[in-house]
């Protein structure tokens, strides 16, 4: 056991830190390859962790290929812009707008999709409309908080969600109307709690009349016309694929190829590009980071684990039920929400309550918001900042999240009751 955390608490910290630009996916990988060497998981363990993984791993690729294309069209700043036009120039409607914009995108686009695409788009609009550091500040730690709070309502809304539904069989359907009630009071309560703590900062008038127009954004009017249906018979794929128990890869990856051979026809997008710089790492990283957290699994904490979530159904369903996401949320909090769910999940089934899995999900979504390091979203919203010359420091984020995040997984896991 002592030997799998050191492995673990090795290869998280070389994640985190990235020394000398070490990419995520190379750190997993080695971390991987240091546990099979040092017996803490066996050539089984790979394979059974390449099993569980590989639909997860795919699908996100094809979700994240496919926000690539959209965004080179247009289609994301062309919704910001319709937002900002929406709100008439009154701050507090266009905070609550980006609010639900962010959680549109992180439904249908994958919280890590949010992070990568939205944050410099919503970012460059601040600036255009010359709003303050505090304002600004307001805008996008809200903007990152609703990226992950809002990433439970679909299979496909997050990595997490992905990973749990094909751990235990639940289909696309089953999920999407267990977690309506769940992802509504959440991104109601996130938005409420953000305001509230925000409110000072919100400038009550913005003058939006200098805005580009939202049909300026649009790079390529064909594709665009065309992204809205083929989103609506992407969406139809995916329950026709759960009705016939289909990888749901199968549609997310695949129809992000046959939408790129689309745009690429209508001249709007590089595809040698767009490919090239699609997130590959986190194949690697997902496939990497599993491996070693399989050596924990290998090393008791899962049956520890287990033990607890059985007492926490001894006492009824709403200790089960709260307990259990609150236990996730704060393994996230400290060990990322990657581990996290492949540990939980196996120690909810060692405890025999699937149902269970929900309460998992949401405790790894949200749970991560209390601590940069939470997750993969995070660290990617966080380094986009930096690139774009926003800097926020480990304390400052963690003051607001660790306030924040509590009330609102607790009113979330309360939809599940």
């Amino acid at each position: 056991m002592l030997l799998a955390i050191g492995v673990f608490l090795v290869t998280l910290i070389l994640v985190i830190w990235q020394p000398r630009g070490l990419q995520i996916g190379t750190t997993a990988v080695a971390g991987a390859i240091a546990a099979l060497t040092l017996g803490v998981v066996t050539l089984n363990d790979v394979l059974t962790v390449t099993s569980i993984v590989w639909d997860a791993t795919l699908a996100f690729i094809g979700i994240i290929l496919l926000s690539m294309v959209l965004d080179e069209i247009g289609f994301f700043e062309w919704a910001a812009l319709k937002m900002a036009r929406f709100s008439g120039g009154n701050g507090n409607l266009m905070f609550v707008y980006i609010l639900i914009l962010g959680a549109l995108v992180s439904a249908f686009f994958a919280n890590d999709g949010a992070a990568l695409i939205l944050t410099p788009i919503v970012l460059a609009k601040m600036k255009y409309l010359k709003m303050k550091p505090l304002a600004m500040f307001a805008f996008l730690m809200a903007g990152g908080f609703i990226g992950d709070s809002a990433s439970n309502p679909l299979v496909i809304s997050n990595l997490t969600n992905i990973v749990t539904a094909g751990y235990f069989h639940i289909g696309f359907w089953g999920y999407a109307r267990m977690m309506f009630l769940p992802n509504l009071l959440s991104i109601i309560a996130s938005i409420a709690v953000l305001w509230i703590y925000f409110r000072k900062d919100i400038p009550t008038k913005i003058d939006t009349q200098h805005l580009p127009t939202p049909e300026s954004a649009i790079k390529n009017p064909v594709m665009f016309r065309l992204s809205w249906w083929f989103l609506g018979l992407l969406m139809i794929g995916y329950f026709i694929g759960d009705t016939y128990h289909l990888p749901i890869s199968v549609f997310a990856l695949g129809g992000a190829l046959i939408f790129l051979v689309i745009a690429t026809y209508f001249k709007a997008t590089k595809p040698i590009m767009t490919i090239k710089a699609a997130p590959w790492q986190v194949v690697w990283f997902s496939i990497g980071l599993y491996v070693v957290v399989y050596g924990l699994k290998n090393g008791g904490l899962t049956t520890y684990l287990a033990s607890v979530i059985t007492q926490l159904q001894s006492m009824g369903d709403v200790y089960a039920v709260i307990g259990t996401g609150f236990l996730s949320a704060i393994l996230s909090s400290v060990m990322n929400n990657m581990p996290t769910i492949m540990i939980m999940d196996i120690a909810i089934g060692e405890a025999g309550n699937s149902a269970l899995a929900y309460a998992n999900i949401i405790g790894c979504n949200l749970g991560p918001k209390m601590t940069p390091i939470g997750s993969l979203a995070t660290l990617l919203w966080l380094h986009v900042l930096a690139q774009k010359g926003v800097k926020i420091g480990w304390w400052e984020y963690m003051k607001i999240g660790l306030v924040i995040t509590p009330p609102v997984l607790f009113v979330a896991l309360l939809g599940l009751l």
